[in-house]
């Protein structure tokens, strides 16, 4: 049997392996803001039923964003402009005709009994009684006869391809009924199924836009009178992949309320310019760089492995999500800052912990400690990256846009981080100090030396929680100057929230779009979303534009553009529309409950608040610094609030987890003592870990451009303030909350302190006898 070394080691080895052959063979797919993609432009026309306005074209516009997103195209841009036009823009879509196809379909689905069958032509309409007659796809030449609707595409609640599991080699589109809908296929079924073998009566007909798609027979198993139970069904014609996939994109996202045209399809360039994401990338390097750096400088030898462990987390990261075709966007790579702050905790927890082992008894074998490290430091990663992972599942499950977008980054992230900081950084950790070389020399390792932080702690012992009350009076303090400022000054909300106007515009001499973006920002727009849209063009979208500032913009691009001719000239709405919004607070509402429920399991209720509580404190602070500063709120807010978020909880977790310790120790222990101390050991943690993540964000905010400029500062100040209301929030909130709901005393175990007698309420045995030999008694 193998030892758990070996298969930690072959498990390393096989991860890095894939990834490595991942990223050679296969290549990412970029978003709107990088790379460009795909404009299609629909406009809405009046259905014999329901008449093309503002508001059927909103509902129109939901329905496209769902068929979109069945379509496996993440990240779409989809908003209206004016009142009967539709944009959709789809990044790294292969076939933009084909696309252009599905999602401009009306895709009205309805489910006929079969009547009859006969050699006639098709009917142009529905008769009196509701027949029609259509061709069968199974039958050259032959027409089927139809009964009145019983089921339509609203009955449906979602649609999937699946490949046939009896051939292996087609694919059907299962369909699932809602409850209503089920009972009345089952009806359906029942009645077709009292019809005899290979007559028409026993054929069901699935027609989408008066095109019959499938009319199988019910089979010979089903019960006349009983049908097809169980509110599901396969549709089967001899499908591939891709019609199966179409096809239930249009299925689920329902049938369009207005009959669209597809009136224009171009090509676009990306949102963001090559300066600016070349000035990404390189802030992004920089700043891991100096991270790693930085781990090697606190922890030597240690910190250069577990530097080598980030290097491998990006490449890991990098394949998974290629591996999954997912889309790479801005506010999408902001779950990687939070990941990479994660894999670097999760190292800097397991280091601080072995150091302490090793001060402790200061033994030659440097492998115990090391051991002792990861396995006391499980726990604290195990917890803060699921609180982080529910947050980022449910996010991916309910949001949509550049929320889900998010999700799907951050989920990936947070899993491989704890692949490299619990297998790679374990192996070639192990490795190291199983060395002679290294045995010989532990200062080698950084696990010898005290550190500066834990120095300095050591020599002031000091007592955080003595003035608890005020650092919560503080704390409310900060509050209520934040809420002010979003009362008093509001929220400076970005065109993707608010709609705007978009300008095409036509140079006489080419423009390339980094010049444009330029000149557009001299003139007094630096938010503007500027694009080359077709040929050669150049389009601005703004905020809400007067026709003075309209045509500021055009003497702005005259000087390099030559003559500029207005091409288009609309007004938009959101592209993050109100439905999406819901979503994205649903969703977030969700993940905190289900935080909250996950802390209360694993710790307790008033801890569970104290950390839900901080967070929030946290989130109407960043929230409220943008209000005070006039920041934009954009979807690039909203990825680096939703950071906030998960690395909010992630701080609080740890130092919770450290209570949880001492108490299982000492469960009669003054808790404000126990607390006290947890946070003193897990400062030098703290530090290590937010110096990390502040490097690599500093560099983007110094080097990134504007584009990450904001972006930057709403994560600085979410670090920030995320390790003070760890200490100075959550803390002193968990103490107030268990004085007034005190936890039932357990029962004495024979043989166990109980915070009694000669070890001081809230210190270890070895920590209170240690105490006791430099004289400095204990603080209770």
């Amino acid at each position: 049997m193998f030892r758990a070394p070996l298969w930690r080691a072959i498990v390393a080895l096989a991860a890095v392996a894939l990834s490595v052959y991942i990223a050679l063979t296969q290549s990412a797919r970029l978003g709107l803001d990088l790379r460009g993609g795909t404009q299609i432009v629909l406009e809405t026309r009046n259905s014999p039923t329901v008449k093309a306005d503002t508001a059927s074209t909103d509902r129109a516009l939901e329905v496209l964003r769902q068929r979109v997103d069945a379509l496996g195209v993440s990240e779409p841009g989809i908003a209206r402009s004016g009142e009967k036009r539709i944009i959709v823009e789809l990044p790294g879509v292969r076939d933009p005709r084909k696309a252009a196809e599905v999602i401009g379909r009306t895709a009205q689905l309805t489910v006929h009994p079969v009547t009859g069958e006969s050699a006639r032509k098709a009917s142009t309409g529905p008769a009196a009684d509701g027949s029609r007659t259509l061709p069968d796809p199974e039958r050259t030449g032959n027409h089927l006869t139809l009964g009145p609707t019983a089921l339509t595409g609203e009955g449906v609640k979602d649609a999937e391809a699946l490949l046939d599991q009896q051939t292996l080699s087609g694919w059907t589109v299962s369909l699932d009924f809602r409850k209503g809908a089920g009972d009345t296929w089952a009806r359906v079924t029942g009645e077709a199924a009292c019809a005899p073998q290979g007559a028409p009566g026993r054929r069901v007909a699935i027609v989408l836009d008066d095109k019959i798609i499938s009319a199988p027979g019910v089979n010979e198993g089903v019960a006349c009178g009983t049908g097809i139970t169980g509110g599901t069904t396969q549709i089967t014609g001899g499908f591939g992949q891709t019609e199966a996939r179409d096809l239930a994109a249009l299925v689920k996202g329902g049938a369009l309320p207005v009959p669209v045209d597809v009136v224009e399809q171009r090509t676009v360039g990306p949102t963001l310019g090559a300066d600016a994401i070349e000035a990404s990338a390189q802030a992004a390097v920089i700043g891991i760089v100096l991270t790693a750096l930085f781990i090697t400088a606190v922890y030597r030898l240690l910190g250069a492995l577990a530097a080598l462990a980030l290097v491998l987390y990006g490449l890991i990261s990098y394949a998974a999500l290629v591996a999954l075709d997912a889309t790479l966007t801005l506010p999408g790579l902001a779950g990687f800052v939070l990941a990479i702050g994660m894999a670097v905790d999760a190292n800097v927890l397991v280091f601080e912990r072995a150091r302490e082992e090793y001060l402790a008894v200061r033994s030659p074998d440097l492998a115990k400690p090391v051991r002792t490290g990861f396995a006391k430091a499980w726990s604290a990663v195990v917890d803060s990256n699921v609180t982080t992972l529910l947050a980022a599942g449910l996010l991916f499950f309910f949001a949509a846009g550049p929320v889900k977008g998010f999700g799907i980054t951050l989920c990936v992230g947070v899993l491989a981080s704890m692949v490299t900081a619990l297998v790679i950084t374990r192996v070639l950790a192990d490795f190291a100090v199983a060395r002679s070389f290294v045995r010989k020399r532990p200062g080698l390792t950084g696990i010898a030396s005290t550190g500066r932080v834990r120095g300095w702690l050591a020599r002031r012992d000091p007592d955080l929680l003595r003035h608890r009350r005020r650092w919560l009076g503080a704390s409310a303090l900060l509050v209520v100057v934040a809420l002010a400022g979003i009362v008093l000054r509001g929220l400076e909300f970005g065109v993707e929230f608010t709609g705007g106007r978009l300008v095409e515009y036509s140079t006489s001499r080419p423009v390339d779009a980094d010049t444009a973006r330029t000149a557009v920002s001299d003139a007094g727009f630096p938010r503007a979303v500027v694009q080359e849209s077709g040929d050669g063009d150049i389009t601005v979208r703004t905020e809400r534009q007067t026709d003075a500032e309209q045509q500021r913009v055009r003497a702005a691009l005259e000087k390099p553009g030559g003559t500029v001719t207005v091409e288009r000239d609309e007004l938009i709405g959101p592209s993050l529309g109100s439905e999406l919004r819901q979503k994205a607070l649903i969703a977030l509402g969700i993940a905190v409950a289900a935080q909250l429920i996950y802390l209360s399991v694993r710790f307790r209720w008033t801890l569970a608040a104290a950390a839900v509580s901080a967070m929030v404190h946290d989130v109407l602070l960043v929230v409220g610094l943008f209000a005070w500063l006039g920041k934009p709120v954009d979807s690039v807010f909203l990825a680096a609030l939703l950071t906030v978020i998960g690395y909010s909880v992630n701080d609080t977790v740890v130092v919770f987890d450290r209570v949880r310790e001492a108490r299982r120790r000492h469960p009669r222990g003054d808790l404000a003592a126990l607390a006290n101390r947890a946070v003193v050991q897990t400062l030098p943690r703290t530090v290590n870990t937010g110096m990390g993540a502040l490097f690599i964000l500093t560099a983007l905010a110094v080097l990134g451009g504007d584009s990450l400029a904001d972006f930057s500062l709403a994560l600085i100040a979410g670090v920030l303030v995320g390790m003070a209301s760890t200490v100075f929030t959550a803390v002193p909130i968990a103490v107030a909350l268990e004085h007034r709901n005190p936890a039932p005393p357990p029962a004495r175990r024979p043989g166990r302190s109980g915070g009694t007698g000669d070890v001081p309420d809230g210190y270890s045995p070895l920590e209170a006898r240690r105490r006791k030999e430099r004289g400095t008694g204990a603080v209770v």
